[in-house]
């Protein structure tokens, strides 16, 4: 197959992104531009992303952000293969507005679309960044999922397992806001949690050791309230993270049995971490060594790659156009769009 050139929109939620990326599937692929715009000081002052705010956000900053990927990628509309923007799922405002855009360059420039899955756009990034083979076992985790998939092939994903309750990202944001942390919150308990003794506060790990691969959070932020009053901060969120990563560590770990189960010629299976929250330190360092320990090798983006991008929409838009996977310029936003349980298109 040839390499194509495909730039990618992204507008799920508070980044507003463009990026254009060149390449042959299984990769790895060339970013020849990234734009990322975040609007976290828009949303900073409420505390959590306001959708109003984020979908007029997009609004005022995509068509400049699209040419910006253009110039710094050194190509035109027409030389490219394709043009690709998340389709959900995500705040659906934002999501419009990507879509819309996308839809335009493609009827301007007479090429074809892609419609893309948000998470999908995720599990596939280990593929832009070092040229994952398939099958591999991937650990989604971000500000909205929380969620294991063993990962066939483009559109075909067996649930593990996912959250009964809260995203893991989510319930890093609401123990930072008990802590009086700004938002985003992730990034502030880690640094908390460096300088405190993750010893210090006994907290459950709900649903740990159980049959399956699902995850509760719910319980572990409702106890990390009831000691926030009085608590040492940095032992607090260092006794929180902690929590997370005995939660994270013991789900993969059967998820792991179950894919070497299911896929006996996996030679040396990838463990593939993905979404915001795998830019966590200590989260990458404990599933690390926990994938050793199991015979399988750790893939993890870099940092900027885990959190919302464009270019792993532009890798997705290229995995998909090698298929001939390519959308019609009615298909429709998604706030909602499961991984597993949805037909990939062809079948």
């Amino acid at each position: 197959m040839r390499a194509l050139t495909v730039l990618g929109i992204e507008t799920s939620c508070d980044e507003t992104a463009a990026a254009v990326v060149r390449g042959c599937a299984p990769g790895p692929g060339e970013i020849l531009s990234n734009i990322v715009f975040s609007q976290l000081d828009a949303h900073r002052p409420y505390g959590g992303v306001v959708p109003e705010i984020a979908a007029r956000a997009h609004v005022e900053r995509l068509d400049d952000i699209v040419a910006q990927a253009l110039s710094a990628a050194g190509v035109r509309l027409s030389d490219l293969d394709a043009v690709a923007a998340t389709s959900g799922p995500g705040l659906i405002g934002g999501v419009m507005v990507g879509l819309t855009t996308a839809k335009a360059l493609a009827l301007a420039a007479g090429k074809p679309l892609v419609a893309v899955n948000h998470l999908e756009a995720h599990a596939l990034t280990a593929r832009l960044t070092e040229g994952v083979e398939f099958p591999f076992l991937l650990l989604l985790i971000s500000g909205g999922h929380c969620q294991l998939l063993g990962v066939e092939g483009i559109g075909k994903f067996r649930l593990y397992g996912t959250t009964i309750d809260d995203a893991v990202g989510e319930a890093f944001d609401k123990v930072a806001k008990l802590l009086g942390l700004p938002y985003p919150g992730g990034p502030r308990i880690e640094a908390l949690a460096a300088r405190g003794n993750a010893k210090a506060y006994p907290l459950p790990r709900p649903l740990r050791g159980r049959e399956g691969a699902d995850f509760s959070f719910s319980g572990l932020k409702t106890a990390v309230r009831q000691v926030a009053d009085g608590a040492n901060q940095a032992d607090l969120a260092a006794s929180f993270q902690q929590a997370v990563v005995d939660i994270l560590t013991d789900r993969t770990a059967t998820a792991m049995e179950r894919f070497k189960v299911e896929f006996p010629d996996a030679q040396s299976p990838a463990l593939v971490l993905a979404g915001g929250v795998a830019a966590n330190g200590a989260i990458r360092g404990a599933l690390s060594q926990l994938g050793s320990a199991n015979g399988f090798s750790i893939k993890i983006p870099p940092p900027k790659l885990c959190t919302d991008n464009a270019a792993m929409v532009a890798w997705a838009g290229v995995e998909h156009g090698q298929l001939g996977l390519f959308d019609g310029i009615g298909v429709s936003p998604k706030a909602r769009w499961p991984l597993a349980g949805t037909p990939a298109r062809g079948e």
